[in-house]
C-alpha cells in the first residue's frame, strides 16, 4: 500500500516538473508535499528519493530537496550522448523492424500531422514519445533503450518546453518524416543521419533554453 502511494506521488510530482508547474531550483518540502497530496511524510520522502535517483530532484545542504538544475555545459553533454544513442537506435530499427512495426510507426507519424496543424502541443508531445519509443522497440536492444530513456528523462522538462513552440513542432514533424522514410527503406546509415540531424536541432533549442535560465 505504501509503495503504491509513493509511486503515485512520484508520478504527480514528476508531472508537475515536466509540465512546468515546478521549475528548476524550486524547493520540494517534504511536509508541504505530504499535506498537499494528503499522505504521510514517509511516502513523500520515498518519492523524493526516487526522483533524486532519476535525476529530477537534488538534495542540497540547508535547503533540502529542490527540482534539479542543469548547467549549459551539462546540457550540451547530454545532447551529444542522446544524439549518439538515438542515431544508433534508428539505424538498428532500419535493419530490424518488421513490416508490422514499420506500419505502426507510419501511423503514429500520420496521427501527429493533425496535432501540428491544430497546434496541439500536448498531443504532439505524446505522439512524439510514441514515435521514438516505437523506434527503440524496433531496434531490438533493451540496454540501448534503457540508456536513451534515462537520458531523455533527465532532459524532459526542457525538451517538452521546446516542443511547446509551434515552429519547433512543425520542424520536428518534418524531421520525423525523414527518419521514417529511411527506416521504411531499410537504409541504416540514412536513418542514423536523419535521426542525428533531428536530435541535434532539438538539442540546440534545448541547450539555448538551459542557458537562458539562471540555474545554479
Amino acid at each position: 500500500m505504501r509503495a503504491r502511494v509513493s509511486n503515485e506521488l512520484c508520478r504527480r510530482i514528476e508531472s508537475d516538473i515536466v509540465e512546468g508547474r515546478l521549475l528548476p531550483g524550486d524547493r520540494l518540502d517534504e511536509q508541504g508535499l505530504a499535506k498537499r497530496f494528503g499522505v504521510s511524510r514517509t511516502p513523500a520522502r520515498e518519492a523524493l528519493l526516487r526522483l533524486a535517483d532519476e535525476g529530477l530532484v537534488k538534495f542540497k545542504s540547508r535547503q533540502g530537496a529542490v527540482v534539479a538544475s542543469m548547467t549549459p555545459q551539462r546540457a550540451i553533454g547530454m545532447v551529444e550522448i542522446l544524439t549518439a544513442l538515438e542515431a544508433e537506435a534508428a539505424g538498428l530499427a532500419a535493419r530490424r523492424m518488421t513490416d508490422v512495426e514499420r506500419t505502426a510507426l507510419r501511423e503514429i507519424h500520420r496521427e501527429s500531422a493533425a496535432t501540428v496543424r491544430s497546434g496541439d502541443t500536448a498531443g504532439y508531445i505524446k505522439l512524439n514519445t510514441a514515435f521514438h519509443e516505437a523506434i527503440y522497440a524496433g531496434a531490438r536492444n533493451v540496454s540501448l533503450a534503457d540508456l536513451v530513456t534515462e537520458t531523455r528523462l533527465r532532459m524532459r522538462f526542457f525538451r517538452h518546453q521546446s516542443l511547446s513552440r509551434l515552429a519547433r513542432l512543425a520542424a520536428s514533424f518534418d524531421e520525423h518524416a525523414r527518419v521514417l522514410a529511411a527506416i521504411e527503406a531499410g537504409h541504416e546509415l540514412e536513418a542514423q543521419q536523419a535521426m542525428r540531424a533531428h536530435i541535434a536541432v532539438g538539442g540546440t533549442v534545448f541547450a539555448d533554453m538551459v542557458a537562458s535560465i539562471d540555474l545554479e
